[in-house]
């Protein structure tokens, strides 16, 4: 496995894999990788030549109040899982790397972004695309991975891609759980033994909203209703939002009347979680 820091090392490495016939693959990650990641990167494994996992904990997509300085960056461990199921490039650059300068050109992609989180983090998703295209101009794989947990970013870059002619092809891979049903995430890291047990309140107010809409319920407010009152009994929690989109463009709708994404972030204690469901009264299933 190759480590490289520098924006000419990977296109050397790539380049090299490339001109031997080999097929790139590209998981973008924040690194702290745990199972989630993992399931990503095993596919790319098994649909690709050549595995690129990308390390880079994007200063762009947090806000001037986040958790960027406590985001945890565990790197030779990842390094040492990276190695151990067979990656082939690891590209972890420094920021000065990706912005060498004061960043005057920005991507941003309109409509899917207005609610769920970019609402409450007006800028995280013009970070998250200008990365995603630098990624993607430096290593020009012809597969990108995605998980299902982050469902807006999921469908922001999937839109970028088809507006902007981008010749990758994004596949994604489902949200993977812990054995409670609490949604893998780096910042799960960042819990205390309480707040993790708090933190399962995202799944089971989801869980809640499954059995809803399976039992015929199509109101969301209902729906949202019922799922605040799950989060509320958590002392340490407070609800960022709750939202029922429609599966598209993520507009909120008032009906399930097709498939839709029942999304929601809370806030256990300082760190923020996400987690979402799709739901469909036709298939009775979530």
């Amino acid at each position: 496995m190759i480590i490289v820091e520098t924006i000419d090392q990977a296109r050397q490495a790539v380049a090299q894999a490339r001109s031997d016939g080999k097929t790139i693959g590209l998981v973008p990650t924040m690194g702290a990788l745990h199972e989630g990641h993992l399931v990503l990167i095993h596919r790319c494994l098994d649909e690709c030549d050549f595995t690129v996992v990308s390390i880079f904990v994007n200063p762009t997509q947090f806000g001037p109040n986040e958790d960027l300085k406590s985001y945890p960056s565990p790197f030779e461990t990842d390094c040492y899982r990276c190695r151990e199921i067979g990656v082939d490039l690891i590209f972890a650059p420094p920021v000065r790397q990706m912005y060498p300068q004061e960043n005057l050109s920005w991507v941003k992609v309109d409509k899917i972004t207005d609610h769920l989180c970019g609402t409450s983090r007006p800028t995280h998703f013009r970070g998250v695309c200008t990365v995603v295209t630098k990624l993607f101009n430096i290593i020009h794989p012809q597969i990108a991975y995605f998980g299902q947990k982050d469902a807006q970013q999921l469908r922001v870059i999937r839109r970028m891609v088809a507006d902007l002619n981008m010749p990758v092809e994004i596949r994604d891979c489902p949200t993977v759980r812990e054995s409670d049903g609490l949604a893998m995430s780096s910042r799960n890291a960042n819990l205390n033994p309480a707040q993790r047990r708090q933190a399962l309140c995202l799944s089971q107010s989801l869980n809640l909203a499954g059995e809803l809409v399976n039992a015929g319920t199509v109101d969301c407010a209902i729906i949202i209703e019922a799922m605040k009152a799950v989060i509320e009994k958590q002392p340490d929690a407070r609800i960022d939002y709750i939202s029922i989109v429609d599966n598209e463009l993520l507009q909120p709708i008032d009906q399930i009347d097709r498939a839709a994404i029942v999304a929601l972030a809370v806030h256990i204690g300082s760190v923020r979680l996400i987690d979402n469901i799709m739901v469909d009264p036709a298939a009775k299933n979530i």
